[in-house]
């Protein structure tokens, strides 16, 4: 029997990229930005005029790479490190994954409801925008934070 989740709809994306959009313009910094759904599934992508063309991926990745991990990349990055439980991880997922800040999860009432992936500033920019996106949607930025608030839409799978 199918079942129904919570994903990110266009809608929700378009406000997300509105608000780092924002945010970005504030920092002086032209940005790509990315908004994938519940499945990894891109949603909505920017490329603001002068964004970085390396870092069109890069965006990208970062949302996938929060979403497929259920983990900001910024947490990642430490856990990736030499001697660590996730040495590695970034050459899995055909070298997709993305183990620097810019990319975080996005959860409405307990769930991960699809992510963000920013980038062409530095990893604290990069999660600056990230995070103002999410605020767009009065959702926490981090799953660790808990849940609640408006933000996601219902939708049938």
């Amino acid at each position: 029997m199918p079942r129904s989740y919570d994903s990110l709809t266009l809608e929700d994306a378009k406000r997300m990229l509105s608000a780092a959009e924002a945010k970005a313009a504030s920092l002086g910094i032209a940005y790509n930005i990315a908004i994938v759904d519940a499945g990894g599934h891109l949603v909505a992508f920017i490329r603001q005029d002068g964004a970085l063309i390396g870092s069109i991926d890069l965006a990208i990745d970062k949302a996938v790479t929060a979403r497929i991990f259920d983990k900001a990349t910024s947490d990642l990055a430490s856990l990736a490190q030499p001697g660590k439980p996730l040495f590695g991880i970034q050459e899995s997922n055909a070298g997709k994954v993305v183990i620097f800040g810019g990319g975080i999860p996005v959860m409405f009432e307990g769930s991960i409801v699809g992510a963000v992936g920013a980038s062409a500033g530095t990893v604290e920019q990069d999660i600056a925008v990230a995070e103002a996106a999410i605020a767009a949607l009065g959702c926490p930025t981090q799953p660790s934070r808990g849940s609640s608030q408006e933000g996601a839409k219902r939708s049938a799978q």
